[in-house]
């Protein structure tokens, strides 16, 4: 059984491992995997983790039981969107999705941040899996980007969002 509770430095090579084998078993049948070995070392370098667990106004999770994290999720008071908090990442490895890790991670992010009235996030267009898991949980898409992620990615995503209030 794993439980949710905040990430901290300990995790760092952990998620590190999860995050790679999630991202391979997600991403490289639509990129490739050499971009998304890319992606990997730009977005889940350790010292991105480590930052991202101890970002103010974030939140970084992890699904644990005892021997190993079986999933994630980060989040952050958007910078730009007013009582907007920005989902970046929920991951689960692919040896125990569908065992309620994500729902459990996405119910704590949720609760997180009680002065956001909307949790956005943005998904890659292809994945209809993440996409059916958002809309379970009520999101709708509300925009597109050509730049997921950072500033001329280049990579595509569907804006979803959610009230939270």
């Amino acid at each position: 059984m794993f439980f949710v509770r905040t990430a901290n430095d300990r995790d760092v090579e952990p998620l590190r491992a999860l995050l790679t084998q999630s991202f391979h078993a997600t991403y490289d049948r639509f990129y490739g995997p050499a971009k998304v070995a890319e992606l990997i070392a730009a977005w889940h370098s350790p010292a991105e983790i480590k930052r991202r667990i101890h970002v103010k106004g974030g939140e970084y999770l992890v699904a644990d039981d005892g021997k190993r994290i079986g999933g994630m999720a980060f989040a952050a008071i958007s910078e730009k969107l007013t009582k907007t908090a920005i989902l970046h990442q929920l991951y689960v490895h692919p040896d125990h999705q569908r065992q309620g890790i994500g729902r459990d991670l996405f119910a704590e992010i949720e609760t997180c941040f009680p002065d956001a009235e909307i949790l956005r996030l943005e998904v890659e267009p292809q994945n209809a899996g993440a996409i059916a898991f958002y809309e379970a949980h009520d999101f709708v898409e509300v925009d597109r980007t050509k730049n997921c992620g950072c500033p001329d990615s280049g990579i595509e995503a569907v804006i979803m969002e959610k009230p939270l209030k």
